[in-house]
């Protein structure tokens, strides 16, 4: 688990430097959206961030931050002049929508002459909006709506959305806290951490680990690049790694967990519809709630035996099919090249 906990970390550095990027700087451009009524935002960049909040009391507008694409600081003729020469820069409101545009008019052959044109939106809550950048990171926060953004080049960090939350990258970590109803996050370039959450929820990475707490509803979460941990989930959870462990802690849900890179720990509070466990290469440990009704079907190299009470069934060194408490919510672990080790609680 600490390579799960080591890219997790990695990731949240990236969040980190995504949220502190324009802090304390002063920008190029402001726009003041106080007289439009905005209700969607449409954001293109090459090689910029993207920040959208809903916060409340804010005052509407568009910030634009402008800096060479090294990071080196340019004066504002500088800025100037290369956007006369090399950049198409527009924002347009037209009706209730907000359009920020950025389009380069050739091809920049000079790399020092390219710039990083980054903007931070401040709207109602009630906005959808559609972002995209290849060079740098998404921020969205307080935004009650459909919210699609898109980037290859950096992190996103999603706070307090409520609606359609539909997000992808390829080149940075990801975290959402605080937000409901369908969320649908991708990465393949970093973990992912989901916290406070509900609704119907789908995490993917291939390039990461994954870290889930206090998730209620549906949860598919999978990873190929990191381990798995996850605490106090509700409702049902579908996981698997290629890359890691899983250590699956507060469990009160129906659970199908597999790992063919690690040994996988499960505690479970409450079994429900389901328990199904699968670890190619490890050990598995379940804790299962000594009160419950359970049909249990065990197997593995060696299934050690715990004194209970309730069970009735056969139990061998490598196998146990039975019922506790006279049966209920069927219980499934396969360890094909480790052992099982059951506790009741």
């Amino acid at each position: 688990m600490k390579t799960c906990i080591l890219l997790l970390f990695l990731a949240s550095q990236t969040l980190v430097s995504l949220g502190q990027e324009n802090e304390n700087k002063t920008p190029y451009l402001t726009k003041s959206l106080a007289n439009d009524a905005i209700s969607s935002v449409i954001v293109s960049t090459s090689a910029g961030g993207i920040s959208v909040s809903g916060q409340t009391g804010e005052q509407p507008r568009v910030e634009v931050y402008i800096k060479g694409n090294n990071g080196r600081e340019l004066s504002k003729q500088e800025i100037q002049r290369r956007l006369d020469e090399d950049y198409d820069l527009n924002i347009s409101v037209n009706g209730h929508e907000l359009k920020a545009v950025v389009k380069t008019k050739h091809n920049i052959d000079n790399w020092r002459e390219s710039m990083s044109i980054s903007f931070k939106i401040y709207v109602p809550q009630q906005v959808s909006t559609d972002l995209r950048t290849s060079g740098g990171g998404i921020r969205l926060d307080n935004l009650k709506g459909n919210e699609n953004f898109t980037t290859s080049g950096g992190g996103l960090q999603i706070d307090k959305l409520s609606g359609m939350i539909h997000g992808r990258t390829s080149g940075g970590g990801i975290e959402v806290t605080n937000s409901s109803e369908n969320i649908d996050l991708v990465t393949s370039g970093g973990g992912i951490s989901a916290k406070n959450c509900n609704g119907n929820i789908k995490l993917s990475t291939s390039g990461g680990g994954l870290r889930l707490e206090n998730l209620k509803g549906t949860i598919n979460a999978h990873t190929s690049g990191g381990g798995v941990e996850a605490n106090n989930i509700e409702g049902e959870l579908i996981t698997s790694t290629s890359g890691g462990g899983m250590e699956l802690r507060e469990m009160n849900c129906s659970l199908d967990a597999s790992t063919s890179a690690g040994s996988l720990y499960a505690q479970m509070k409450k079994v429900g519809k389901y328990l199904k466990l699968d670890a190619n290469s490890g050990n598995i440990d379940i804790e299962l709630p000594a009160k419950q009704g359970l049909d249990l079907n065990l197997r593995g190299d060696r299934v050690n035996q715990h004194q209970f009470n309730g069970f009735n069934g056969e139990w061998d060194k490598t196998h146990v099919r039975g019922t506790v408490n006279g049966g209920g919510a069927p219980v499934s672990a396969d360890a094909s090249s480790g052992s099982i080790n059951v506790k009741f609680n």
